[in-house]
């Protein structure tokens, strides 16, 4: 193609990242974010790649699927996941980082490139050149209008929610400890505060909590505009407000975000029956977020049901919990593997639009759209990942999905395709542990080998270098 010429559309994790991967083989790159001329519910800044949720990406352990998703994207020159290793704050075997910090290390990186034009204001329709559609959950009504118009796409929409985020000197350290699951030594100190509740404690809260007032989506929905009449009920699985949980049975959190599992209590050197962790949200170390407790309750509500919490009866917040529409197109009847779209080769999709789910998981989906964007206007055969690594299988999942049933997909072992390794002699199945560790193994073989079949190595290492 003669135009070299390419329209990134939002400011994410994906957006960025596709912005930066077509910017680094020569392509004149147009990013186009909304903010702050635009914002929405669930962001405070105008800084590229904002964090809205957790500021955790996930497990950074070799053998866990975000692990094996962020070294495939380490051998392919990721962006993103630099700034997140250079702004990252303690977070046991997890990758978090510093909300901030990271949000304005990636728009610095993406601001100093001198392929990349960063244009601060809405897009309302599809532009009829080479594009990469990244913009996100929460896409505006009238280009998700118009992209349903062009493309005939069904979109589905479903609620997510992120969790409160307290100032750390408001947390009562005189009962609330510092460990790490598991960990072994006093002199180890933990990564997260640990609120623990005793069994009276945690049922008492835990009744307050399913009698809380709740934010009516209906309501939230005319609050955004959104223009979209859904199922109030329809909550992405993977991210379910605590609220919701707690109601399908009083020792649901006790076995799901507030398990105590790993985790002794100093005063009394056993086990809580239930606990809070508090994870590092900033480099500074002032503020900690609820690890695992999203929530749709109204301010005042959170603030009286978590008093609750042994160790939070004073806390302040920096940030309360909410709930956020996201949007998502049915990527099975839309999308390649390439994440180009099937109408029209030059058109991509990117990030959580596609149904792909978690942060890393959306900037890798970005990695591949912008990489095979650059790719295509330089007349360069595009990059198809095998099914056996993480990113190769989780763009054919939601590319191969059924579509009546399409639901948002995080990276996990459960849609690679299966060991075809015999179990240990005596043994009916290979243990989980050795499971994932060859599962690891496996994509780094056939990353590797896919990288050298098509010169992919040294392309990257010359953008690298760049």
């Amino acid at each position: 193609m003669e135009n070299k010429q390419l329209t990134v559309i939002g400011g994410g994790l994906a957006g960025t990242e596709a912005a930066w991967q077509a910017a680094q083989q020569g392509i004149q790159v147009d990013l186009y974010e909304m903010r702050p001329v635009q914002s929405t519910r669930a962001h405070v800044t105008d800084q590229l790649a904002e964090l809205v949720c957790s500021n955790s990406l996930g497990s950074n352990l070799p053998d866990r699927a975000s692990g094996v998703l962020k070294t495939e994207m380490r051998a392919l020159g990721s962006l993103i996941l630099d700034c997140a290793e250079e702004t990252a704050v303690p977070a046991g075997g997890a990758l978090a980082v510093d909300r901030e910090g990271f949000a304005e290390l990636v728009t610095a990186r993406i601001g100093g490139h001198p392929n990349i034009t960063v244009h601060r204001q809405e897009m309302t329709a599809l532009p009829d050149g080479p594009t990469v559609i990244a913009s996100g959950p929460l896409t505006s009504k009238s280009l998700t209008d118009d992209i349903q118009a062009k493309l005939t796409g069904e979109n589905l929409f479903f609620y997510d929610a992120i969790s409160p985020i307290v100032y750390a000197d408001s947390i009562n350290m005189d009962i609330a400890f510092r460990a790490s699951r598991y960990q072994r030594g006093e002199e180890v100190q933990g990564d997260y505060i640990n609120c623990p509740l005793n069994k009276e404690e945690y049922y008492a809260f835990v009744d307050a909590l399913i009698a809380a007032e709740r934010i009516d989506l209906r309501e939230f929905e005319q609050d955004i505009e959104s223009g979209i009449h859904s199922n109030i009920h329809n909550y992405f699985e993977s991210c379910l407000p605590i609220e919701i949980i707690a109601s399908r049975g009083v020792d649901s959190l006790a076995f799901g975000p507030m398990r105590p599992v790993g985790l002794i209590d100093p005063r009394s050197d056993r086990r809580p029956y239930a606990v809070v962790q508090l994870r590092q949200d900033n480099l500074a170390g002032s503020l900690y977020n609820l690890v695992g407790f999203q929530t749709n309750l109204r301010w005042p509500e959170q603030k009286r049901v978590f008093e609750l919490i042994p160790g939070l009866e004073t806390a302040e917040y920096a940030r309360f919990g909410m709930m956020h529409r996201n949007t998502f197109v049915n990527s099975p009847s839309l999308l390649e593997p390439t994440m180009q779209t099937r109408k029209r080769e030059d058109w991509f999709f990117a990030g959580q639009i596609t149904g792909i789910e978690g942060y890393i998981g959306n900037a890798a989906s970005g990695l591949i759209a912008g990489l095979n964007a650059g790719r295509l206007l330089n007349d360069q055969p595009l990059v198809t990942l095998p099914q056996h690594t993480m990113l190769g299988t989780l763009c054919h999942y939601i590319t191969h999905s059924d579509p009546e049933t399409f639901q948002p997909m995080k990276a996990n072992f459960g849609i690679i395709p299966p060991l075809d390794v015999a179990p240990p002699p005596g043994k009916k199945k290979i243990g989980k542990r050795d499971r994932y560790r060859m599962y690891a193994e496996r994509s780094a073989n056939a990353l590797t080998e896919y990288m050298s079949a098509n010169s992919l190595e040294t392309m990257v290492t010359a953008l690298s270098a760049t």
